[in-house]
Parts: structure tokens; C-alpha cells; sequence
């Protein structure tokens, strides 16, 4: 059977149904839950999240099943348990991420952590738990630093996960696609086909003309169009955002280039955000109420949709143990 870890358990890669593939339930950085200003009781994040997974949930129903990769990484406000009662009350698959969003927001003690011990934690969480909430991880969260450089902490991340990915089959997605060459040399040392790991936001609007999109491809990595919704038409939109004409031009060219197998899409959107105020007017639910509709004025007919959001997120989440 094809596997797929959630919070719930394992199920079927056939019953994710409609994925989002790379979102937060709540993302912040280390020591925001200290913050004066923005941080919200656990009353305040579930009355705001859990109308926004309903929503989620009732927006798939053609498709099933709704599913939810939640990007957070240890340090940055992860809570396996909350996504737990999250995924019940709201019937939406929730898949959680062991691994970091990037090097910079490691605390010391995994700052100070060997590939090894690196390698150990990301394994366990995924084939025994994280911490005692009983839930196992079902993919791997890596990054880039500030300044789109990788740190020699960032490497040592990329090549634990490498190998925790071989060992577990769990499958890798990257905070930003910048600064590539160095993740794929990893991957080739390890012995990682690069078609289990997602580079990620390679479509957001500060990476443009700092990604080697020909080197990710040539490698067989995947794409990830998951910034989604972050427009410069927004009313205060964020210092990474894009105009919606160009993101969208930008992914037709790889869809009508006949490379659809090799990206995925999401919006990059948090329910609650975590010590900052996030950026409003934006959530999943973009996805169905934007990207979609606007893909279809595009000519992009229901099977391509189907291929994006359901088959490739299958093939791409289903646990793949690789062997030397």
C-alpha cells in the first residue's frame, strides 16, 4: 500500500484527495510565543483557523478529500497535538513536518547538532513520533538563510535529511529554491533521486533571477509554485510578494512547456500567524477562490488540475524508502 503519515495516523496516498501542499496552521520564529504584541491565546488561534480548514474542507469535497501539508518546522511554533484536534474537528488531513524552515532559526542545541544526531531526530520523528503526541511526521522541512546563502548549519540540515529521506522515504521540501547548487551536490553524495524533494518558492517575488531553474530541472527535482496569493495587489502586501500576472505567467511556462509532472502548488498561507501579523486577506482557500478559476480562463482543463493537486501531491507524499 501507498503510505502517507498524518497526525491521525497513516492512511492511503489514494485518500489524500485535494492537496496543499506546503501551508501553516501557525508559523513564527523562535521565542515568539514570548511576544507582547501579537501573540494569541489558544482561543484566539482556533476560533480563527478552524473556519478557514472548514472552509478548506468544503472547497475539496469534489475531489474527496482535503489535505494539508503544514510547513512548520521544529522551532518555529510547531504543536502536534493542536494539529491533531485541528484535523478532527475539521475533517481535513493534516500532514506535519519534522526538519527546519532554515538554518537561522534552529535553536542552540540543534544548532550545535551533529549529521548524525540531525539524521537520528528527523528519522524518529518520522517512523516513531514527535515528542510523546503519538503522531509521526510525514515529510521533511529545510531551508536557506537570511542573505539566500547556505550556512554550514544548512548544509549539515540538507545532508541529515537527505539520508533520513533514503531511510524513512519520507519526501523533502525546501524553504526557497535560491542558492541551489549546494543542496544538489548534497543529494548526489547521499544518493537522493531529486524527484523527492520540492524546491520551494521559487515563484515568490524576491527570488526572482536567483534560481537556477534549469539546474532543478535537469536534476529532476520538483518546482514549487507555493507562494500563491502573496500579490502586490493586496492592500499592504508583504515584501515578498508578486504582481498575480506575472506569478501566474511564470507557472503556465513550465505547465505549457509540458513539465507539469515536476511542479506543485500552494499558497504559503498561516491560519493563525505566530508573533507577527501576518498578511491579510490571504489563506489556502485562495487556491479555489483565485489560482483555479484563473487557470481555467487560462485553458488549463480539470484533468491538469487533477494532476497538479491530487496525483502528482500523491506520488510526491507517499513514503518511498530508498536502498544503497
Amino acid at each position: 500500500m501507498t503510505r502517507v503519515n498524518t497526525v491521525l495516523g497513516t492512511i492511503s496516498a489514494a485518500e489524500l484527495g485535494f492537496v496543499a501542499i506546503h501551508e501553516h496552521i501557525g508559523y513564527g520564529m523562535p521565542g515568539c510565543e514570548l511576544d507582547s504584541r501579537w501573540w494569541k491565546t489558544p482561543e484566539e488561534r482556533y476560533e480563527e483557523t478552524v473556519p478557514k480548514l472548514r472552509k478548506f474542507h468544503e472547497n475539496t469535497q469534489k475531489w474527496g478529500a482535503a489535505t494539508f501539508v503544514e510547513a512548520t518546522g521544529i522551532c518555529n511554533g510547531r504543536d502536534i497535538d493542536y494539529y491533531k484536534s485541528l484535523s478532527a474537528k475539521t475533517g481535513v488531513h493534516i500532514v506535519a513536518s519534522t526538519g527546519f524552515v532554515g538554518g537561522d532559526t534552529a535553536l542552540p542545541f540543534f544548532e550545535r547538532a551533529s549529521v548524525e544526531y540531525l539524521t537520528d531526530q528527523f528519522v524518529h520523528e518520522i517512523t516513531v513520533g514527535i515528542g510523546d503526541s503519538g503522531a509521526k511526521a510525514g515529510i521533511i522541512k529545510v531551508g536557506v538563510s537570511r542573505g539566500f546563502k547556505m550556512k554550514e548549519l544548512d548544509l549539515r540540515i540538507y545532508r541529515a535529511a537527505a539520508r533520513a529521506s533514503k531511510i524513512t522515504g519520507a519526501p523533502i521540501f525546501t524553504h526557497l529554491a535560491v542558492d541551489c547548487e549546494p543542496a544538489l551536490n548534497i543529494f548526489a553524495e547521499e544518493g537522493l533521486p531529486c524527484h523527492r524533494v520540492l524546491f520551494g518558492h521559487a515563484d515568490d517575488g524576491v527570488s526572482q533571477g536567483k534560481i537556477n531553474e534549469k539546474a532543478l530541472l535537469d536534476a529532476g527535482g520538483r518546482i514549487g509554485f507555493d507562494t500563491f496569493g502573496y500579490d502586490l495587489e493586496l492592500p499592504d502586501p508583504p515584501f515578498w510578494g508578486r504582481a498575480r500576472a506575472e506569478r501566474l505567467k511564470h507557472f503556465l511556462r513550465f505547465i505549457n512547456s509540458g513539465l507539469v509532472d515536476q511542479v506543485l502548488a500552494s499558497a504559503d498561507a498561516n491560519c493563525s500567524p505566530l508573533g507577527w501579523p501576518g498578511v491579510k486577506g490571504h489563506t489556502v482557500n485562495y487556491l479555489f477562490e483565485q489560482l483555479i478559476p484563473d487557470l481555467r480562463e487560462e485553458g488549463i482543463d480539470d484533468s491538469l488540475i487533477d494532476q497538479l493537486f491530487v496525483h502528482n501531491t500523491a506520488d510526491f507524499l507517499t513514503l518511498q524508502p530508498i536502498s544503497d
